[in-house]
């Protein structure tokens, strides 16, 4: 059998062996480890409630009242009072649009954008404007952060009280609750999930 020949039937043979090992066998093997050991995790941490997926713990989301016209694609949406609000997000918390704005701390419009979150945010909420801390006013890098600090989920404490007839105390607690540690011990800062957060307070009764 000539050299050319023989080396062409040993690469196919190779690529059918790999193909076999690295494309079925070993997806398979780690597939199967993941819904054993970790199949919550494994399919996408949902989250449910009543039976029905409301979302994802690994992902935040939009909580905003319904618009008055939904064809209108100019109406804002606007935020819904009864509900822990994230962070803001670049993709408007589309999954398919992750990412930032680019904007850099000496833009001018985002300067003027953050001045004007803070003034609606410390309406909003009810509260001094100096009070508002920062990751209120700005996004996070991905965009579908589901954290938000401590301060300020505490700081919209009273407007969901208010909102939903529950106690103050009853949302630190949940606050508390879940509140998740820095990531690794070290990195980062406490953070608030506010998708479980808000499954939490829709299900007090």
């Amino acid at each position: 059998m000539p050299t050319f020949l023989r080396t062409h039937l040993t690469a196919l043979r190779m690529l059918l062996v790999m193909t076999v090992i690295l494309g079925i066998a070993y997806p398979l093997l780690v597939t199967g480890i993941s819904q054993v050991a970790f199949a919550d995790k494994a399919n996408g941490s949902i989250v449910k409630s009543d039976g029905k997926e409301i979302g994802s713990s690994l992902l935040g989301q939009n909580y905003n009242l319904p618009k008055k016209d939904p064809n209108n694609a100019d109406e804002e949406a606007q935020p819904d009072p009864k509900f822990f609000q994230p962070r803001f997000s670049a993709g408007s918390y589309d999954p398919t649009a992750s990412g930032a704005s680019n904007l850099g701390p000496n833009d001018e419009k985002l300067t003027q954008t953050i001045q004007d979150r803070r003034a609606a945010i410390a309406a909003f909420d009810g509260v001094d404007p100096a009070s508002v801390p920062v990751d209120a006013v700005t996004a996070s890098g991905s965009g579908l952060d589901p954290h938000i600090s401590v301060a300020y989920a505490k700081e919209q404490v009273g407007r969901v009280a208010k909102a939903r007839g529950l106690s103050t105390d009853t949302l630190n607690q949940l606050i508390d609750k879940y509140t998740e540690g820095r990531p690794l011990g070290f990195l980062g800062q406490d953070g608030v999930n506010v998708v479980l957060l808000n499954k939490a307070i829709s299900e007090q009764k």
